[in-house]
């Protein structure tokens, strides 16, 4: 590697978790992959309890998929949300994600930081839907910086629709797991 060359990259087990044929129809079943890619990612000791999923909002097609590589990579960015950006980005070659007219949703297994949700709103995603709070996030540790309520509602004028809450209680379990397992509160 070159010394003005950067590579990002998710864990190898990713393709053994998600599947990319499948037709992902409910919120609560896309959700579900996002919360089980934060979930391998703690138990396999691959980063951070936080995972992500792009989707086509009229199909149900998955785009992309993120998770925390924050400790592996070095790289304070590399937040799930953050990841499931670029990699949707690249796969469609564009710094859009609505530039080719179609309609875009983040799934993501806690609410965004302050990054991710700045990330959210320059990526051209329509609808951005959340697991576990910040108010999780925080309990063991993490600091989310500056969100706030109207930061939500920014988006919203925007044209992003927010929905939150979406099985929060799994979601929260694997904040709690990764605590429990002496997980690194890397910006604590």
């Amino acid at each position: 590697m070159t010394k003005h060359q950067l590579t990002l990259h998710l864990p190898d087990w990713i393709d053994e978790v998600v599947d990319w044929d499948k037709t992902y129809r409910s919120d609560e079943e896309k959700m579900a992959l996002a919360v089980e890619l934060s979930r391998q990612n703690v138990l396999r000791g691959s980063g951070g309890p936080f995972g992500s999923a792009i989707f086509a909002i009229d199909s149900g097609k998955l785009l992309s998929v993120g998770v925390n590589r924050v400790m592996p990579l070095h790289n304070s960015t590399a937040h799930g949300e953050m990841m499931a950006i670029m990699l949707a980005e690249h796969k469609l070659q564009s710094f859009s994600l609505s530039a080719d007219g179609v309609k875009r949703e983040l799934f993501t297994s806690c609410e965004p930081c302050a990054m991710c949700l700045g990330g959210t709103l320059w990526s051209g995603v329509k609808r951005l839907v959340c697991a576990a709070t910040a108010d999780d996030a925080r309990a063991i540790g993490f600091d989310e910086g500056p969100v706030y309520d109207s930061s939500y509602a920014y988006l919203q004028q925007a044209g992003i629709e927010v929905v939150r809450l979406v099985l929060r209680d799994e979601a929260k379990a694997v904040l709690d797991n990764y605590l429990s397992r002496g997980g690194t509160i890397y910006n604590g």
